[in-house]
């Protein structure tokens, strides 16, 4: 038996990788992106400040993306580069989308200002 593997060997466990990147990139997308939507989805005192947009597009969207976007990035990455270049690429595209997500998206946090202690 030669010690290297055989070339559907290596395409099994290039795709083994990409799927254990898909739940991996969820798992991130979700544990980023569910507290900072709380608020919104819980609505704070009687749901008022309730926010239909983030429920229903915005993480949606986000968690759709964390598993789309890493193994896309793993597909083209190893299309040219050698794996461990590969999973290089793809941290350096997880930490500048999760980086972009942070800058551009800021559901509510808090009630609206001007609620004071009350009476």
């Amino acid at each position: 038996m030669s010690e290297n593997p055989s070339e559907e060997a290596r395409d099994r466990m290039e795709g083994a990788v990409g799927c254990l990147l898909a739940v991996v990139g969820v798992a991130v997308a979700g544990a980023y992106a569910l507290p900072r939507a709380s608020y919104s989805i819980d609505g704070g005192f009687e749901a008022h400040a309730r926010d239909w947009g983030v429920i229903l597009v915005d993480v949606p969207l986000i968690l759709f993306a964390g598993l789309v976007v890493p193994p896309l990035t793993w597909a083209a990455a190893t299309r040219w580069l050698r794996p461990w270049a590969a999973v290089l690429v793809c941290v350096a595209v997880a930490g500048l989308a999760l980086w972009g997500l942070a800058s551009w998206w800021h559901p509510r946090q808090g009630p609206d200002p001007g609620y004071g202690p009350g009476i």
